[in-house]
């Protein structure tokens, strides 16, 4: 009999792992100043990056469809996060550009993930902890580092 674990245990650790630091994160978040942001949001504002997006491009490179974005988008301009504009290079498309709430949000939760990662580094070991970045990097493909997990997880 083997000592082994399942083998359906792997991608539930790895999960949990995920969810665990992305929990730790938003709580985090909530007591500096943004206690609406959800884990979406996130992939959001990475897409959305520092040159702006339409809501047809956001919905595309999160897997999900143009309406869905424009939600997301509404909840997070009425929120503070992001604002609309005309692009100034054709009259026709909007913009969707993250605010000084936006950027402050993403600057704290890289921080906050620098101060996460180092807990977990306390708790695993410094080596060990590389190690296993460096082990994940070997099995999960570069391709798999995308943005459209939203999607791929709901199915869209």
């Amino acid at each position: 009999m083997s000592s082994d674990p399942p083998g359906y245990e792997l991608p539930l650790r790895l999960l949990f792992g995920f969810r665990s630091l992305i929990d730790d994160l938003h709580a985090e978040l909530a007591k500096q100043g943004h206690p609406d942001v959800r884990p979406m949001h996130g992939f959001v504002f990475q897409a959305i990056g520092p040159s702006g997006t339409t809501a047809v491009d956001l919905g595309r490179t999160l897997g999900v469809t143009k309406q869905a974005a424009g939600k997301t988008i509404d909840t997070l301009e009425r929120l503070g996060y992001v604002h609309r504009e005309r692009d100034p290079d054709d009259g026709r498309r909007v913009l969707v550009r993250l605010t000084d709430r936006g950027l402050d949000c993403l600057a704290k939760s890289a921080q906050i993930f620098d101060r996460l990662r180092a807990e977990w580094s306390e708790t695993l070991g410094a080596g060990r902890l590389r190690a296993l970045e460096e082990d994940l990097r070997k099995v999960a493909s570069p391709d798999s580092a995308r943005l459209d997990l939203p999607g791929w997880f709901s199915g869209a």
